[in-house]
């Protein structure tokens, strides 16, 4: 992976607030951040190549890019941390070169901010042609939907600028790049200190009878890149014959291929 030599500066780098780290630390959090681990880890069972990318750190450096295939995985974030490689900077002007990653993982990225459309513009930038894109986010509707009316409900605090998985279709759509799939996921009643069912079963039973009831979602992209066919200037393509506007003599006609009379 290319980094340019940008420097920014501390006071405008990107940093997830201390209330979503404690929120984190919670069992609900820990609950969430383990059945995201697996999903992620199963999003990059198919995704190989030599640079991995997360931008924003949700959990511990190493909970995602542990799993990556890639050779290498970096890490955009607000401190550094000796598990993983971690680059300090802004997840909406990225000290990355163009077209140099093969995988971006948004942890959680797009509502912790207020610039979303240029987080995605700048993931489009720095992938190579055919690259992947896995968004986590949390759902604006559904059973969390509930959390402003009911006692107790938790969401992580400062996640305010939610984006519903048909918005971000259509952004995506905007950059050209091709949906692979969505995945519903973790159907917990949004209180803290719960601890209802969130083994694997009841997740496929989530996923299978009740999706739209689903506290977050994992949207999977890809950059499409668009051949160009060259066309040949009309100057150069042969002429065409029109039928029917000139028939070809091939008869020789008799007065002329009688023999003369000399007897004239």
């Amino acid at each position: 992976m290319k980094f340019t030599a940008e420097l920014v500066p501390l006071t405008e780098v990107f940093r997830f607030p201390d209330v979503a780290r404690d929120w984190l630390a919670q069992p609900l959090g820990q609950s969430l951040l383990a059945r995201e681990a697996r999903l992620v880890e199963d999003a990059f069972e198919g995704i190989f190549g030599e640079q991995c990318l997360q931008v924003g750190g949700w959990g511990a450096p190493e909970t995602f890019l542990r799993s990556a295939r890639t050779q290498r995985g970096f890490l955009i974030a607000d401190a550094p941390s000796d598990a993983v490689p971690v680059v300090v900077g802004q997840p909406w002007r990225l000290p990355v070169a163009d077209e140099t990653v093969d995988c971006v993982l948004l942890p959680h990225t797009l509502e912790f901010s207020d610039r979303p459309h240029a987080i995605l513009r700048e993931v489009n930038r720095v992938l190579h042609a055919h690259g992947h894109l896995i968004v986590l986010a949390f759902r604006p509707g559904g059973l969390w939907g509930l959390r402003r009316v009911v006692p107790g409900a938790a969401l992580p605090p400062a996640a305010e600028n939610l984006v519903s998985d048909r918005r971000l279709r259509d952004w995506l759509k905007l950059l050209d790049m091709r949906i692979h799939g969505m995945t519903e996921y973790f159907f917990r009643w949004p209180v803290s200190g719960s601890r209802g069912p969130s083994s694997a079963r009841w997740e496929q039973r989530g996923q299978r009878f009740w999706p739209a009831f689903s506290a977050c979602y994992m949207l999977a992209a890809q950059k499409r890149v668009c051949t160009m066919t060259p066309v040949r200037p009309a100057w150069r393509s042969k002429p065409k014959l029109v039928a029917g506007l000139a028939e070809p003599s091939t008869r020789v006609s008799r007065l002329s291929s009688a023999p003369l009379d000399d007897k004239a």
